[in-house]
């Protein structure tokens, strides 16, 4: 089963045991500060979609081809947590929470509030490098900023 990657910890260790990847996160996973990941990783099957989707969203032959690696080393290293019964009706809080603070749930931002929705099923952290997406939910779900690292060009 390939559900999840386990980083070795260096010294001692007071990160999550485990953790659900944003969509960003998984982008930009080499450039992902170790530090500021959990132990164990897991991935959705709604990042799968996003990513999947990736190679179809550019007209740019060398970004489809990294975009379709990309896909290719996620799906051999993550086996995705479902978007199941329990994530669609977890989705129905995190969507009504989106409602209260005023704002819709909908377009771009509906694939991060599944993503939100499974990790709130599965009760697990959220990693992502974009915070300020999920603060309507940051009262479902433990948010977890991700930084990156430089990286040498």
């Amino acid at each position: 089963m390939r559900l999840l990657i386990t980083i070795p910890p260096r010294v001692a260790d007071h990160r999550h045991a485990f953790g659900l990847l944003d969509t960003s996160v998984v982008i930009d996973l080499e450039r992902v500060d170790p530090a500021s990941l959990p132990a164990a990783l897991a991935v959705s099957a709604v990042t799968l979609a996003e990513l999947a989707a990736g190679p179809h969203a550019t007209n740019d032959v060398s970004e489809r081809a990294r975009r379709q690696e990309r896909l290719q080393r996620v799906e051999a290293t993550f086996d995705p947590l479902p978007f199941d019964g329990a994530a669609a009706r977890a989705y129905g809080v995190v969507y009504a929470a989106v409602g209260a603070a005023g704002r819709k749930a909908r377009g771009h931002r509906a694939l991060d509030l599944l993503i939100a929705a499974t990790a709130l099923a599965a009760r697990l952290p959220l990693y992502t490098r974009n915070p300020a997406d999920f603060d309507d939910v940051a009262g479902l779900v433990v948010i977890m900023p991700v930084t990156t690292v430089a990286t040498s060009i």
